[in-house]
């Protein structure tokens, strides 16, 4: 349920909402004083991201890009045309290395020959998600299969991988971001906050004057960044720098504007944090509870994601089964035992006792 305060903002699930509507596809909205929402549309169920603009002297800061297809292109035109004045962007700022980022990061730094600044790691990611593969190799067949997924699922898995969607534009070089590094933009001083799980080195921007947040993806207002454990890192332990990351962004005030990569930007930063600490926590709990027995990633994908449909909803849906799964081990909560080329987990005698799920684990 939602409902208006007297100012017209809407208030739901505990967060303050200052605008009711965002601006149509292709379109920008003013949220601070030389600071533009653009709307960028995606070709998935999750239809849009948001890119945000910074005035620059006589140019523009990009906060992000959008995905490598000519829709992007298309409106990338408009806006240069008519939100920007006919202006150059002098710069473009990536949150972190997935697709609807970075897509057409290439293309805008040759066109402005302006730089581009990321973390290292999500540069190095980058390079990587870039690299097209004919077949799929050794070890990508076993991540998936050791899951439990057959040989043919595997297999139907890789082409979705290799789609042009996930095949960004790639510039030669970059400029690093490092944590506490300030970029000094447009008279406004944003420090750089590094956050982790759901990328390897998420690039959050901070203006602590102005109480201004651009999150990425690392803090959404509705949905849950996915938070999972890739081929390229099976021990990993992604969901364990998720919440250590949440704790970290407690030192930002509540009070800030937050302005996220998907839906509307936000206030109550604080309450969002607990939200989302929570929800995995709450994973965390049902993962543990279907372990009484030794079970497969993908019998606990089907307890964990019962909705989950088609092929991309599989693939996403094992990562963040494995990422719970992994964090429990690291707890020494679950134990992994193989057999027949498959895993199976199930609880240890520490795991047997159930803790709470609001408060750490």
């Amino acid at each position: 349920m939602s409902r208006l305060d007297a100012q017209g903002h809407e208030w739901r699930s505990g967060l303050r909402f200052p605008w009711p509507q965002p601006p149509a596809n292709g379109e920008v909205l003013e949220v601070a004083p030389g600071l533009l929402w653009l709307r960028m549309p995606l070709p998935f169920g999750l239809d849009h991201i948001n890119l945000y603009l910074l005035r620059h002297g006589q140019g523009w800061v990009a906060v992000d890009t959008g995905l490598n297809n000519v829709q992007t292109r298309e409106v990338w035109e408009g806006v240069f045309a008519q939100a920007l004045g006919g202006l150059p962007l002098v710069a473009v700022v990536c949150t972190h290395f997935h697709s609807d980022h970075v897509g057409v990061l290439g293309w805008l730094a040759e066109r402005f020959r302006c730089p581009v600044y990321m973390t290292a790691s999500e540069f190095q990611a980058m390079h990587q998600l870039g690299g097209r593969r004919a077949t799929c190799d050794w070890a990508f067949s076993e991540h998936y299969q050791k899951a439990g997924f057959t040989c043919e699922q595997t297999e139907a898995l890789f082409p979705l991988l290799n789609s042009a969607h996930f095949s960004p534009e790639i510039p030669t070089g970059f400029t690093r971001l490092r944590e506490g590094v300030t970029l000094n933009i447009g008279g406004r001083a944003w420090q750089v906050l590094i956050g982790r799980g759901h990328s390897p080195e998420h690039a959050c921007l901070y203006c602590a004057d102005d109480g201004l947040l651009i999150s990425g993806d690392q803090v959404l207002p509705r949905i849950t960044s996915s938070v999972c454990v890739e081929v390229t890192e099976p021990e990993a332990n992604p969901l364990g720098d998720w919440l250590d990351s949440i704790e970290r962004l407690r030192a930002v005030p509540d009070s800030v504007l937050v302005l996220p990569a998907h839906e509307r930007p936000f206030c109550n930063l604080h309450t969002r944090l607990d939200q989302l600490r929570d929800h995995h926590l709450a994973h965390v709990q049902t993962l543990l509870a279907a372990c009484d027995v030794p079970r497969s990633a993908v019998e606990l994908m089907a307890v964990m994601f019962p909705k989950a449909k088609g092929r991309f909803d599989e693939m996403m849906a094992i990562g963040e089964t494995l990422a719970h799964a992994n964090y429990l081990m690291a707890e020494g909560r679950l134990r992994r035992d193989e057999a027949e080329g498959v895993f199976r987990y199930a609880r240890t005698a520490d795991g047997a006792t159930a803790r709470p799920v609001s408060g750490p684990l």
